[in-house]
């Protein structure tokens, strides 16, 4: 019994995948804190008072929302991949 390979559909998504991931985690981690979560429990809400969004921020805004869309139809695909494998 052979385990078979992975077809390059599958391999594509994966890596692709793996790099929206670690993309979208960067995208996450540039984002300005907006006070009030968890940080501010221990102590680090020290933000000032929230300003207008700048155009910059709002195109990372963007650019996060079309990231975590594109992850998500990664994860959709490989799941359809996967049912029509077996």
């Amino acid at each position: 019994m052979s385990i078979p390979l992975m077809t390059w559909p599958t391999m594509t998504l994966s890596i692709l995948l793996i790099v929206l991931s670690l993309v979208l985690t960067a995208f996450i981690l540039l984002h300005k804190s907006r006070g009030g979560g968890l940080s501010d429990l221990f102590g680090g809400g020290m933000s000032t008072a929230m300003s207008g969004t700048s155009s910059a921020e709002r195109m990372l805004d963007r650019l996060t929302i079309i990231i975590s869309l594109l992850w998500l139809a990664c994860i959709f695909g490989l799941l359809v991949l996967q049912r029509h494998a077996g």
